[in-house]
């Protein structure tokens, strides 16, 4: 499945290149270009962080993942490229995929004379986790 998604985009199937692919498959974490690097790096000596912001930014331009640009000092990917809503914890910076329900829209669609073929979505605020924590601290 990997190796024919490299071939379809034209890429050269290298074991670097499967190896981000094999890390951003069913990744929910929502990692930077950084993030992959470091964790890939120790099993691949040779791997650059060009190379990782290299095959990030083929896979986001033939729409197999998604650019997240939710924090404005880096970039995020998300393996999943179905347009859907993005939320940032201000406490713990995670990020998660949001569920907006009838907020989904399918692209493409029209705004006056408009034509939107994609769009994003991000909130802001504090996750249950966090929540959970400052609600245990006040007691």
């Amino acid at each position: 499945m990997i190796i024919n998604r490299l071939k379809k985009l034209g890429l050269k199937i290298t074991p670097q290149r499967l190896a981000i692919l094999n890390l951003l498959e069913g990744n929910i974490k929502h990692p930077s270009a950084e993030e992959i690097y470091n964790q890939l790096k120790p099993q691949y000596p040779s791997l650059s962080l060009a190379t990782v912001y290299n095959t990030l930014d083929v896979l986001a331009r033939a729409g197999a993942l998604q650019e997240i640009r939710i924090k404005a000092e880096k970039r995020h990917f998300d393996p999943n490229p179905v347009p859907h809503g993005h939320f940032l914890c201000r406490i713990c910076e995670s990020i998660h995929d949001l569920d907006v329900g009838p907020l989904e829209i399918q692209t493409p669609f029209n705004i006056r004379d408009y034509l939107v073929k994609d769009y994003t979505l991000y909130f802001y605020g504090i996750c249950p986790r966090c929540r959970k924590r400052d609600r245990s601290s006040n007691q």
